[in-house]
């Protein structure tokens, strides 16, 4: 008989890998039935089954001798390692009893919902970091484990995701929380995505003790989107600033890029749309009576306009001295 196996051994979970929750304790030859002592160390736990059922879970650490078997789920353990007559019928398991914390996630199916500003679909891509800790090592084992020689962080990604997702979709559809606004209100996004949560986790037998967005970004598509739209919103901005309406605005702009693309046969046509947008600015004033505060808010609009491009310097000097006769 080989003399290893005709001596004590010592059951315990020797270097645990990162991010490693459950691994099963295996070895060669009669080492399961012959152990004396079975240690915990802090951070630690144990479950024992036998003939596929779970019959103890213990989570306090320390040495404990099976001989004396002083605890009641050792006296069960040392009774079932003495009578078993192969080592498939039982099993240990140790797992993880301590906190993992910032294990990194990222969304690989984008979060869609509606705008409530724009009123179009977003897709929304979100990625930060989570901590948590076996809660129920029994639901654990049973909902997740499935019997499994060893189960990592990583392995939970897929069951994370689903279940958190939901929850962030309907508080960005019920928050309404536009495009602009996502980044200023990610920390409670986050804190509400965890508290819609809890409960699921926990009857999958861990606790969800942290769970933190860093960043988020948009599809390809909704950006453009967003910046066509800012696009119309600083012409329109810019009209007003000029007095003209919208579509006049969008006229002379077309007649200054022509311009701008023809060379000195455009140059005349340049000339030509700054004249018309002179006409026009001059029309709109005389309309009606100009107060010497409008005047100045008139001649900041003008700067902002000659700034801008929109109009030439000979066109802004001018218009610049039409406002100041006003005072």
């Amino acid at each position: 008989m080989n003399l290893k196996n005709q001596m004590r051994s010592v059951l315990q979970w020797e270097n645990p890998k990162e991010y490693q929750l459950f691994y099963k304790f295996i070895d060669r030859g009669d080492e399961l039935k012959n152990a004396s002592k079975l240690i915990l160390q802090p951070g630690q736990g144990c479950i024992f089954t036998y003939e596929g059922k779970i019959e103890g879970v213990f989570e306090e650490e320390g040495l404990y001798d099976l001989e004396t078997a002083n605890k009641p789920f050792f006296t069960t353990l040392k009774k079932f390692m003495n009578a078993f007559e192969s080592e498939h019928k039982t099993g240990i398991w140790f797992y993880r009893t301590s906190e993992m914390l910032n294990i990194r996630w990222g969304t690989r199916i984008p979060i869609t919902y509606t705008d409530p500003v724009y009123g179009f679909p977003v897709q929304l891509r979100a990625y930060g970091n989570y901590s948590l800790r076996i809660s129920n090592a029994k639901e654990f084992f049973v909902n997740i484990m499935a019997g499994q020689l060893d189960y990592f962080v990583d392995q939970l990604q897929e069951i994370f995701l689903s279940r958190i997702t939901q929850p962030i979709s309907s508080y960005l559809a019920n928050a309404k929380f536009s495009y602009a606004e996502i980044d200023s209100h990610i920390e409670t996004i986050a804190a509400e995505a965890q508290v819609k949560t809890v409960a699921i986790f926990q009857k999958l037998g861990f606790e969800l003790t942290d769970f933190r967005i860093e960043g988020s970004s948009f599809d390809p598509e909704t950006n453009k989107r967003i910046g066509e739209i800012s696009d119309v919103q600083a012409d329109v901005k810019s009209a007003n600033i000029a007095g003209v309406d919208f579509a006049e605005l969008q006229k002379l702009k077309a007649m200054r890029d022509a311009a701008k693309n023809e060379g000195m046969a455009g140059a005349s046509m340049g000339m030509f749309a700054g004249m018309e947008m002179g006409k026009t600015m001059q029309q709109s004033n005389a309309a009606s009576h100009t107060p010497s505060n409008d005047v100045r808010s008139k001649l900041k609009d003008l700067k902002a306009l000659f700034e801008d491009d929109l109009i030439s310097e000979s066109e802004y000097q001018t218009k610049k001295q039409q406002l100041l006769d006003l005072l």
